[in-house]
C-alpha cells in the first residue's frame, strides 16, 4: 500500500454538447473524458463512456480494492439532482463494457456499480473507454426530457475495499475490560462471530455472548440480554468499506449537489451545537459557505483532508445519497481485525501493540499541504494527543486555526510501508485508528439494533424544515415522532477508533468499546467542542457485497 493522495473524484457532462470536466482533483482517482457514446430511444437507455484512473489499486489471494461508481442527472440545469439507474444488474451487464482485467458488478437495486480487478496484482490502473449504461426510463423521464440541452449527468467514484465473508473475534481478551465484548462476567474470551444468524446476548459467567455496558445514558446494561436479528449486519457476511475516511472534497461534491433547503440543513459551517460556526479554518477544517447567498457553491482548499464536524445525520444524508450505508461496530471490528484472525489483547487496529505518534514538525514538505505532503517519519502510523502542527499549513506565519486538527486520509500510506507503519487494518482501510472518530451503529441501543443494513436509494427528505435528511426507516437516528422527517438524531450511533484530539491511548485500540454506546443527543457531546473536550468525528460508509 503506497503514498495515496485524492479520493474521490467526479466528472459531469452535457447532454448534446457531451462536455466532460476531468482530472479535478486527480492524484489518485480520475474519472475523466465523460461523455454520450450512444442513445437508444427504443430501450430508453443512454451509454456513457470514460476513463478511468487510480494508484495503488490491488487484487490479491485474501481481498481487494474497488471503485463504488454511480451517477445523478439534473432536467433544470443543475439545480436539482437525481440518481440515475442503472440499466440492468449483475456482473457486465449487456453494453455495459469494462477493459480486459476488470469488471462491473451492478447490484439489484441498480443505484451503481464495483469497478474491479479480476485477476491478482496490483499498482496504478490507467483505462479508457469504460461504458455505462442509464435506464433513464426507469427514472420516469422520457426521450425529450433525457435528450433535451438542459439535462446534464454527473458520475462519481469513491474508492472502497472488499472484506470477504468470514468468522472473526469481536474483543481481544483484555480483562481490564474497557466495555470490550466477552464471553461471560468472568469470562474475558471474545465473542466468536460464525455467521449472521440471529444473535442473542447471555447473562451467565461464561461461555455465551456477555454485552458489557459502557455506561452511556439510555444505554443496555451488563448482562443485559437482548437479540441481534439475522438482518442486522454482524460482519461475517462480505461488505465494501471505504478506504479512507471522508474528505471534505467528497463533502463539499456531494453538498454542492443540493437544493437550497437541504443545504441549509447540512450546513456545518453553522453555529448549530456542534457546528463549525465559520467560514475560515477551524480546526484545519476549511470548508466555507456562503448561507447569504445560498446558490453559491461550497468551498474546500484542502479537498482531501479528513472531515470533521460531521453529525451522525450529515454522514447518513451522505450515505443516503450515495447510495451506501452505515457500518456496524462489529463490522469495524472485522475490518480491522479479519476474518479468523486471532485477537490480541490491546492490540490496534494495524495487528500489533505499538504505536508511533506523528510528532509537530514531521509534515513533509513543509509548505502549504496540497495532497503530496507526508509524515518524514516513516514509522509514525497514527494522528493523536491533539498535536499543534509546526509545518505544513500550521508553520510559522500560518493560522493558529490550522495547527491542530486531521489530516489527509491515508497520509502514513507511502511507497514500501507494512500495514504497521501505514496504520492500516487487515483488509487495507487506511485510518480505522486516529484522525478522525469512526461514526457507527451501536449493538448497545434498540436503536441500534433496528437497523437493517438497508442502502440508501439517491434520494434525501425534500420535506418542509426536514430537507437533506436521509430516509432509511431502519437507519439509527430516524425521527421518532414522523420517519417521513429522516434522520435527525443520533441516538444509536457511536464512535470507534479514536481522533487526534485524544490523549489517552487505549481509545484508539481495536476492540475499545468507550464510547460505542455514547450518541452525542445523549451525551450532551457537540457542546463540548468549545473546551478542546469534543469528538472529532467524520466516518466512512459501507455497502453489503451483492
Amino acid at each position: 500500500m503506497n503514498r495515496t493522495s485524492f479520493r474521490f473524484m467526479f466528472v459531469f457532462g452535457i447532454f448534446g454538447m457531451c462536455l466532460g470536466l476531468s482530472d479535478a482533483w486527480a492524484n489518485n482517482l480520475a474519472l475523466s473524458n465523460f461523455n454520450v457514446d450512444q442513445e437508444n430511444t427504443i430501450e430508453n437507455t443512454m451509454t456513457f463512456s470514460f476513463d478511468l484512473a487510480q494508484n495503488n489499486s490491488w487484487r490479491n489471494a485474501v481481498n481487494y480494492d474497488a471503485i463504488w461508481i454511480f451517477m445523478k442527472y439534473s432536467t433544470d440545469g443543475g439545480v436539482t439532482w437525481l440518481p440515475a439507474s442503472m440499466a440492468g444488474n449483475g456482473t457486465n451487464p449487456s453494453s455495459f463494457l469494462a477493459p480486459a482485467g476488470f469488471e462491473m458488478v451492478v447490484p439489484s437495486d441498480e443505484t451503481g456499480l464495483f469497478f474491479e480487478r479480476t485477476s491478482l496484482g496490483s499498482g496504478n490502473i490507467s483505462v479508457s473507454g469504460v461504458k455505462v449504461v442509464w435506464d433513464y426510463g426507469q427514472d420516469g423521464l422520457s426521450d425529450q426530457t433525457a435528450l433535451a440541452a438542459n439535462t446534464i449527468t454527473k458520475i462519481f467514484g469513491i474508492e472502497m475495499v472488499y472484506i470477504p465473508e468470514g468468522a472473526f473475534f469481536a474483543g481481544d481478551g483484555n480483562s481490564s475490560s474497557a466495555y470490550r465484548f466477552k464471553q461471560g462476567s468472568a469470562d474475558n474470551d471474545p465473542w466468536y462471530i460464525q455467521n449472521e444468524n440471529a444473535l442473542s446476548t447471555a447473562s451467565g459467567a461464561s461461555d455465551g455472548y456477555y454485552y458489557q455496558s459502557t455506561g452511556g445514558n439510555g444505554e443496555n446494561n451488563s448482562g443485559d440480554v437482548f437479540l441481534l436479528s439475522n438482518s442486522f449486519p454482524k460482519g461475517y457476511r462480505s461488505f465494501y468499506l471505504m478506504k479512507y475516511e471522508m474528505s471534505e472534497g467528497q463533502w463539499v461534491a456531494f453538498f454542492n449537489t443540493l437544493p437550497t433547503d437541504a443545504k441549509r440543513t447540512r450546513d456545518i459551517t453553522g453555529s448549530d451545537l456542534g457546528g463549525k460556526n465559520s467560514d475560515g479554518v477551524v480546526n484545519r477544517n476549511t470548508i466555507a459557505w456562503d448561507s447569504g447567498h445560498p446558490v453559491t457553491q461550497a468551498t474546500t482548499t484542502r479537498p482531501d483532508r479528513a472531515m470533521t464536524y460531521l453529525s451522525w445525520p450529515d454522514l447518513l444524508a451522505y450515505a443516503d445519497w450515495s447510495c451506501l450505508r452505515p457500518i456496524t461496530e462489529l463490522e469495524f471490528e472485522k475490518s480491522a481485525r479479519g476474518k479468523d484472525v486471532n485477537a490480541v489483547v490491546n492490540e490496534f487496529v494495524w495487528g500489533n501493540t505499538s504505536y508511533n505518534t506523528a510528532e509537530a514538525g514531521e509534515i513533509s514538505p513543509n509548505n502549504d499541504e496540497d495532497g503530496s505532503e507526508v509524515i518524514s517519519d516513516t514509522a509514525a502510523n497514527i494522528n493523536r494527543n491533539n498535536l499543534a502542527w509546526s509545518s505544513g499549513d500550521g508553520r510559522a506565519g500560518g493560522a493558529a486555526e490550522a495547527q491542530k486538527g486531521a489530516l489527509r486520509a491515508g497520509i502514513f500510506s507511502r511507497n514500501g510501508s507494512s500495514r504497521a507503519t501505514s496504520g492500516a487494518g487487515y483488509y487495507g482501510n487506511m485510518d480505522l485508528s486516529g484522525n478522525v472518530a469512526e461514526q457507527v451503529v451501536t449493538i448497545g441501543r434498540q436503536e441500534g439494533r433496528n437497523f437493517l443494513g438497508t442502502h440508501g436509494d439517491g434520494r434525501l427528505s425534500t420535506l418542509a424544515n426536514y430537507a437533506g435528511n436521509a430516509t432509511n426507516a431502519d437507519w439509527p437516528g430516524i425521527d421518532n415522532m414522523d420517519a417521513n422527517r429522516g434522520v435527525t438524531g443520533s441516538i444509536g450511533s457511536g464512535y470507534r477508533g479514536g481522533d487526534f484530539n485524544a490523549a489517552s491511548t487505549n481509545i484508539y485500540q481495536t476492540s475499545d468499546r468507550t464510547y460505542a454506546a455514547k450518541d452525542p443527543d445523549s451525551e450532551n457531546f457537540f457542546q463540548r467542542y468549545e473546551s478542546g473536550q469534543g469528538i472529532f468525528h467524520s466516518g466512512r460508509l459501507g455497502r453489503s457485497a451483492p
